[in-house]
């Protein structure tokens, strides 16, 4: 097993697909920028490259949300003494504790443009300058970035440099959300609860039915992975030890109830009593194409819908899908939607949509 999978977790196709990037990309110098929604484990990405990269330095994290715009640039770059109040002695910022190893930005289209351009001027130069210095310190780093943000759409509002964009965008790994491989979602749990065990010898893990599984693949996961783990921590406290069922997903850790012990038992008879039995090959299948009435079970998780966004993704997403699987062919595309060639083509101009290059 290679330390992708034993990272990246998943048989689907989608997650094939990243772990062969990883594996392609991983030997080079080359910028890789990771993109993906919150919690689909951009971070993780960034692991497995800098393992299988074989750089002996360390791989050095920055998430440039959370640090404040005023100390990012001391906390990227690092200060001389005297550069500011406070500055009581000469730090090394991240790019130099990255040294010979691999830096990780994370959210960085959340970084403020003045320090876009620095951050642009040390990839052409492989030099920094420390925050109240005139030197340049040479620095041997590989940069992998990650955002789940638009970066494009911010290039447009003046939010981000263009120049820095095309600069890290050099080989484009795209995370899948959870929701699109839910068939990896079984050995995600495995995979999820053996660690959580790893780090906490006392925790008693529950385990999972069939239908209780069904409901996890049925759950459409907004908060991906990162969700995926809090449920599971949910589920050692409120199931300790005891096989969970599929009501008790939807009911006690979906939507967190504290389960009361006879109306539990009189529900799970009842819920159960013509259920089918769900059948898990070793082989994992795509999952269908999702059915109009799937979307009936979306108000027993969420309070609302932006139902004019979302059914813009869903046209946006086919319409590239259908596309790709033309080779570009608009004519051939819009057969495959059951679309008037002009129609297609005046729903790419809306959206924005270019035909692939091959």
């Amino acid at each position: 097993m290679t330390y992708s999978e034993r990272l990246l977790i998943g048989q689907s196709a989608p997650m094939k697909e990243v772990r062969r990037l990883i594996e392609l990309a991983a030997p080079s110098t080359t910028t890789i920028l990771v993109q993906g929604e919150t919690g689909v484990g951009k971070e993780v990405v960034a692991r497995a490259i800098h393992e299988q990269s074989e750089r002996k330095g360390k791989l050095v994290s920055v998430n440039c949300s959370a640090i404040p715009s005023e100390l990012l640039e001391s906390e990227l770059f690092g200060h001389e003494k005297g550069a500011f109040t406070g500055a009581e002695k000469t730090r090394a910022g991240r790019f130099e504790m990255a040294n010979g190893g691999t830096l990780f930005l994370d959210e960085i289209g959340d970084m403020p443009l003045p320090l876009q351009a620095k951050l642009l001027r040390a990839l052409e130069s492989r030099t920094i300058q420390r925050v109240g210095g005139g030197t340049d310190v040479p620095v041997d780093f590989r940069l992998v970035c990650a955002t789940h943000q638009n970066i494009e759409a911010d290039i447009e509002q003046g939010k981000f440099r263009a120049d820095l964009f095309y600069r890290i965008n050099v080989f484009p790994v795209q995370l899948p959300a959870l929701a699109q491989r839910a068939v990896d979602i079984p050995l995600l749990v495995k995979a999820l609860c053996d660690r959580m065990v790893k780090e906490n010898k006392q925790l008693a893990v529950p385990t999972f039915s069939e239908s209780a599984f069904a409901e996890l693949m049925r759950y459409p996961w907004p908060g991906n992975v990162r969700e995926l783990r809090n449920v599971l921590e949910r589920a050692c406290l409120l199931f300790p030890g005891r096989q969970v069922e599929g009501p008790e997903i939807a009911n006690n850790l979906l939507k967190i109830k504290v389960p009361d012990p006879v109306e539990e038992q009189d529900a799970l008879w009842e819920a159960t009593a013509d259920m089918a039995p769900i059948i898990f090959d070793n082989e994992p299948t795509e999952a269908p194409l999702p059915h109009p009435s799937h979307y009936q079970d979306w108000f027993s998780f969420f309070d609302n819908i932006d139902m004019r966004r979302h059914l813009q993704d869903v046209e946006v997403v086919l319409i590239e899908a259908a596309l790709r699987k033309s080779d570009g062919m608009i004519s051939a595309a819009a057969d495959s939607l059951k679309l008037r060639r002009t129609t297609l083509i005046e729903k790419m101009k809306k959206f924005m949509i270019e035909k692939p290059v091959n």
